[in-house]
């Protein structure tokens, strides 16, 4: 095979610790229809990441073997019509698999120019936690100006962007964290209160907090016994909006309160939806988010920059729990 024609992908060689990530050679691919191929400069790590690695979140039928969810790369060739990008484009994508690769394939409607004022790692560090707050805290959540929202794990990649565009949209955002250092960096991006969960019931908190109205929109990532306490703190006609599982799937709660105070439970899983729905998302925030980048006005919280070498490291960063916002990484001569 070509040496030009070799990519550098991270394999998982069976389910386990980070330690059984490791990096092989294959041959590059070629874009379909609808795909464009991606020069990649970094790509960020998150949590179906670490879930994928120890067998728990296998890939939706079509996506590749290779994990990875985000990239910022530049557009090398591909299917580009029915869009404004171009060859040689800086993009960040939503990928649905693949991005821990030095070349990646991505959907041209997943694709977003970057903003000039952000750098290769900013960019990268986009599109999984931008499309998944956008359509679950907006479409999903319905949550309007003037509103309140409690945003647990507002230190995560998910909660860091939450609060900024929960802020720039004009809500009043809450959140939860683990430490003092996390609760004051969820004050720090624009949050009105910060619950150290391992102090504070979260509950308690915000019904003082709001006069014991509760908040409209609850964000949450954790389930299991996190739901009936999200019921309880939930105002008359709020929402709460589940993304992950992360306590448990069983789910017990007061279902009187559920009709009392006409609430609404929703959530959602975007990897495995169609590619013309996560089109759609990446429409939306190029109209109602991009402006807001462009402007400084919200930016993304990155903890860690690490080389694409350093892979096993980084997901014991975010394993560990230490991160305060992304975990990204970076090509650069050592990754190779």
């Amino acid at each position: 095979m070509s040496q030009s024609m070799i990519m550098h992908v991270a394999e998982i060689s069976q389910p386990g610790t980070p330690d059984v990530l490791r990096w092989v050679e294959r041959a590059r691919p070629a874009p379909g229809a609808g795909e464009v191929l991606l020069k990649v400069r970094a790509f960020g790590v998150n949590r179906p990441d670490l879930l994928q690695r120890k067998g728990l979140y296998p890939p939706p039928p079509g996506a590749p073997d290779i994990p990875g969810l985000e990239v910022c790369g530049d557009i090398v060739e591909g299917d580009l019509a029915g869009s404004d990008l171009r060859p040689g484009q800086r993009v960040c994508a939503l990928v649905a698999g693949g991005g821990y690769a030095d070349w990646c394939l991505a959907p041209v409607g997943q694709c977003l120019p970057v903003p000039d004022n952000l750098d290769d790692v900013e960019a990268a560090a986009l599109p999984e936690t931008f499309f998944t707050v956008w359509h679950n805290l907006f479409e999903r959540g319905a949550l309007r100006r003037g509103e309140s929202v409690l945003v647990h794990g507002g230190s995560s990649g998910i909660g860091t962007t939450a609060i900024q565009l929960a802020v720039a949209h004009g809500a009043n955002v809450f959140a939860t964290a683990g430490t003092a250092e996390k609760c004051r960096a969820c004050v720090d991006l624009g949050a009105t209160g910060a619950i150290n969960y391992r102090e504070a019931d979260f509950v308690a908190e915000v019904l003082r907090q709001t006069d014991g109205r509760g908040v409209d929109v609850v964000l949450d990532m954790v389930a299991g016994g996190y739901v009936a306490r999200n019921v309880a703190c939930l105002a008359e006609d709020g929402r709460l909006v589940i993304i992950a599982v992360q306590g448990g799937r069983e789910a017990g709660f007061d279902a009187s309160l559920l009709m009392r105070k006409r609430l609404t439970i929703t959530g959602s899983t975007l990897r495995p939806r169609s590619l013309a729905f996560k089109a759609g998302i990446a429409r939306a925030l190029r109209e109602k988010v991009w402006p807001l980048l462009a402007a400084g006005t919200v930016r993304p919280r990155v903890h860690a920059v690490l080389p694409a070498a350093e892979l096993v490291r980084a997901h014991e960063i975010l394993e560990a729990g230490e991160a305060i916002g992304k975990v990204v990484l970076r090509w650069d001569a050592s990754a190779s």
